[in-house]
């Protein structure tokens, strides 16, 4: 259930942020209406007060009885329950959206603490229902099924409810938990978000102080010393501030220890993956594909990028350089918007018509606004409301292919929508499958319309790098995710600690080609995956790799491959990946799958080398 406010969890490719949309159009802002008029509006005190007395009055019916409810007595509680869902998941949806719109905003960061701890309140009297419903026998539980097809309808829900039945805690330190959390993980949560968004970086030959997002975005500049003048800059104010990012880490990795070694949880990762609904084996063949595959991969490509810009070396700030043969342009909102849509309708003009209303009708959020989230998103809020997209956009040709991910995720979840509050989110190993899937057609539109070999080279490089930085990337920050849960446990970390196991994935995940400037062992400081999503980054590496072996089918002429595509969307998580990916002749389970993917990638560097 969505009892806490979205988290801005920002795709691997979101675009670096700047300071100004000069030259951009009109960029879109959101319009929060369709969730509430206004913090002061008298629906959503209606909708407060509805939830609070749901909540009691759900307590009172069904607490203690689930066992003696008939299939339709036990229909009318799950659909008591998801209707519930819907209202918490709409207020905290409000309250989170207008929070990230500027979250240096003090009255916005009070009115999404206040809904959260009313919220949380309220919901303290539903934690019986899951305790309850997975101590139902077995052979009951199939009884009733089979008895009551729109019953059966959420069996899915109740196999993700009770694949947590061994880590089970009792009903009163469930509900201590419950209530516990607003002043747990969200509040550090909470304070990492504001101390990020209140960072400024004084970069040498810039006039005034960047934010995090400006700062960032120098990192891909054509000019290498303001590239390097950009990564100093950011180093000496982690620096200034990795105490505090250390203790952030430190006490929700503790925080984390402690509750799942209560859950008897075998591993740190184990709740992620029971979550996503994967299985640790299919995780770790992933890992493992990736990591070996890293010397024909990146080690490889930075190599030959290292090659292109005439030096022996690359440093860490030359890692997202544009190439030299990169002619600088600005792309226009309207541009990108033409774009991404005539790519969507390239494959089926169905698709550009779900996207559409993003457009029109203020669901995207697309300027650099001071205190502003940086990043990107698309956040589903409700299934009888809309998804809301939320990007960092400056022109760059990377910010056409963010719009292009974050719209495939908002029309994903526009089409899950279908299957309601319960069974429409998608686990995360397939929730980029549609963003993923959106990139790789704009992709294609655009190297299709290439009109040079240095036009084409550099999208093939452009599109290597993002790869690169959504599938090694984020498995280097997978496993440095796993060798800092596991040290943890040993003990209080240090600073210097933290950085140690951050350099320990970097130089074999980049490759010998570079060398790490003092400083850049803090940069695992930044990185908000850590903080709102543990073992999240992984879902990337994933749904690149699914994508990657999707889109070979569609390439290779997959009869009805459109259909099928559209059904595995509109499926969101009524259907285990399994079963989502069989009539496309996939199996994620199967280690040789994941090599499927990572070869796609090869088959660019593979075309670049033979440009040379």
């Amino acid at each position: 259930m969505r009892f806490s406010p979205p988290r801005p969890l920002f795709d691997a490719n979101a675009a670096a942020g700047g300071a100004s949309g000069k030259g951009l159009g009109s960029l879109p802002d959101w319009d929060l209406s369709d969730l509430y008029p206004g913090p002061d509006a008298p629906e959503y005190e209606r909708d407060m007060d509805w939830l609070i007395q749901a909540c009691a009055d759900f307590a009172a019916k069904y607490e203690g009885k689930l066992a003696s409810l008939s299939a339709a007595g036990l229909l009318g509680c799950v659909q008591d329950y998801e209707a519930i869902d819907v209202t918490a998941g709409r207020i905290m949806s409000y309250a989170g959206l207008r929070y990230y719109q500027n979250t240096m905003d003090s009255e916005r960061a009070k009115f999404m603490s206040d809904a959260q701890d009313e919220v949380t309140d309220a919901t303290t009297a539903l934690v019986f229902f899951s305790l309850e419903f997975n101590r139902l026998e077995d052979s009951h539980l199939e009884t009733l099924l089979a008895g009551n097809a729109d019953l059966a309808r959420y069996r899915p829900v109740f196999e993700r409810m009770r694949a947590m039945r061994p880590h089970q805690l009792s009903d009163e330190m469930e509900k201590f938990l419950h209530d516990q959390s607003v002043v747990g993980a969200s509040a550090w949560n909470k304070l990492f978000d504001e101390t990020m968004a209140g960072l400024m970086f004084r970069v040498e030959g810039e006039e005034e102080e960047l934010n995090l997002e400006a700062t960032l975005n120098l990192l891909t500049d054509p000019l290498r010393e303001k590239r390097e003048a950009a990564a100093k800059a950011l180093a000496l104010v982690f620096d200034k501030n990795i105490k505090l990012f250390a203790r952030v880490h430190n006490t929700l990795a503790k925080e984390k220890e402690i509750e799942d070694r209560w859950r008897k949880m075998p591993t740190p990762q184990t709740g992620r993956h029971l979550s996503n609904h994967v299985e640790p084996e299919v995780v770790e063949a992933l890992r493992n594909a990736v990591v070996a595959a890293y010397p024909k991969l990146s080690h490889r490509y930075y190599a030959l990028k290292a090659k292109w810009m005439g030096l022996e070396r690359l440093q860490v700030w030359d890692r997202n350089a544009p190439l030299p043969l990169e002619t600088p342009k600005v792309i226009d909102w309207a541009t990108a918007e033409k774009t991404v849509t005539e790519a969507y309708a390239a494959f089926h003009p169905e698709l550009a018509k779900l996207a559409e209303p993003f457009f029109k009708k203020g669901w995207i959020d697309a300027g650099v606004k001071p205190g502003k989230a940086p990043g990107a998103f698309a956040h589903p809020t409700v299934t009888t409301v809309h998804p809301y997209v939320m990007l960092n956009y400056l022109g760059k040709q990377r910010d056409v292919m963010t719009l292009a991910h974050e719209l495939g995720h908002g029309v994903h979840q526009v089409l899950a929508a279908g299957q309601g509050e319960l069974l429409s989110s998608t686990p995360l190993t397939l929730a980029e499958t549609a963003s993923v899937f959106g990139e790789m057609l704009t992709f294609r539109k655009l190297l299709d319309e290439a009109k040079t070999p240095a036009e084409k080279k550099t999208l093939l490089a452009g599109k290597v790098e993002d790869m690169i930085n959504t599938v090694v990337r984020q498995i280097a920050f997978y496993d440095f995710e796993c060798k800092l849960h596991a040290a943890r446990q040993d003990g209080e970390l240090t600073p210097d600690g933290i950085n140690a196991l951050w350099m320990s994935v970097q130089s074999e995940s980049l490759g010998p080609i570079f060398d790490f400037m003092d400083g850049y062992e803090t940069f695992w400081a930044y990185i908000p995956h850590f903080i709102h999503s543990p073992f999240y980054v992984y879902a990337y590496a994933f749904g690149d790799g699914l994508v990657n072996a999707l889109y070979a089918a569609y390439a290779d002429g997959l009869p009805g491959f459109e259909e099928k595509y559209f059904e595995l969307l509109k499926a969101g998580g009524s259907k285990h990946h399994k079963e989502l990916l069989a009539p496309f002749g996939l199996d994620a389970s199967d280690p040789k799958f994941w090599d499927k993917g990572l070869e796609m990638i090869a088959g660019f560097i593979d075309e670049l080398e033979a440009m040379e």
